[in-house]
């Protein structure tokens, strides 16, 4: 899959049934709502009959800033596209097959699929404010060690960009556990789901986001999260992220990589899955 696909956020909420509306690719939606935040601009796209769910993301967007800033302020405006159903989305996007889809961010925009389609009885607040803290989680990350001519270019690989954003969501919960992940390396030895998450990306997007994850977590676990805010400045200055992860952290990635893959082959962790936060009231 080309760096311009990969490199888009992509995240696991409900199964969801789509609506009847669809709207044409690049079709312009019909209203904007703006919003100016500590951490950077933003406008909501919406079409009139999506106006509630717009006011939703509105409110998760607002309510993600405290996390989102961990890492950074946006340097430049992101449009958040509200479509109308999951067609519309996946028409958006120019992609296909991917029935758990519900939003798509890059470097100042996401497209997000109307909450109210997302299953027959539509999405919570806390899972439209999970899903929005996750997608502006890239949209950060890729101003931070970039600009909009050259972030799909700096080779920031899977479990980096997807692990971030799931880590700053607290979404370890919906994911394998770190057990899962050791058992699967029984049962395929010579598997690096890390580097090469293959067709299971389409086909299990449960375990790579798992292994995504779990891995980022235990990159901010050893070292910090300064060295990660520091990898995204070096690749601000300059530096692909082979080189950007060596500067800020010590290490090549592949070793990196390797020391995680040894911590779960030998069971370095205790516990099992992480158990899910008591959900916020929704409005």
């Amino acid at each position: 899959m080309e760096m311009r696909i990969v490199a888009l956020g992509v995240l696991v909420l409900l199964s969801g049934c789509a609506s009847s509306r669809f709207s044409a690719p690049g079709a312009a939606l019909e209203a904007s709502l703006p919003l100016k935040t500590s951490a950077g601009e933003f406008r909501i796209d919406y079409d009139h009959e999506d106006a509630r769910d717009a006011a939703r993301i509105r409110q998760a967007v607002t309510e993600a800033l405290p996390k989102l800033e961990r890492w950074g302020a946006l340097r430049e405006p992101v449009t958040i596209k509200v479509m109308p159903d999951h067609a519309s989305l996946e028409a958006a996007v120019r992609q296909h097959g991917y029935s758990w889809l519900r939003a798509w961010s890059r470097y100042d925009d996401v497209f997000v699929q109307a909450p109210a389609s997302w299953a027959p009885a539509g999405a919570t607040q806390p899972q439209i404010n999970e899903l929005l803290l996750h997608e502006l989680t890239h949209s950060v990350m890729y101003q931070q060690a970039s600009n909009r001519r050259d972030w799909s270019r700096k080779q920031i690989p899977l479990w980096f960009r997807e692990g971030m954003a799931s880590f700053t969501a607290e979404q370890a919960y919906r994911w394998v556990s770190l057990e899962e992940i050791a058992r699967h390396y029984e049962r395929s030895p010579t598997s690096d789901p890390v580097n090469n998450p293959g067709d299971l990306y389409r086909d299990d997007s449960n375990f790579i986001y798992g292994v995504a994850h779990h891995t980022f977590a235990f990159l901010v676990k050893r070292y910090g999260e300064e060295p990660v805010r520091g990898l995204l400045r070096e690749m601000k200055g300059g530096k692909e992220f082979p080189q950007a992860f060596e500067s800020a952290i010590g290490l090549p990635p592949e070793a990196f990589v390797r020391d995680f893959t040894r911590y779960v082959r030998w069971r370095g962790f205790s516990g099992g899955r992480v158990q899910p936060r008591a959900p916020a009231p929704s409005n």
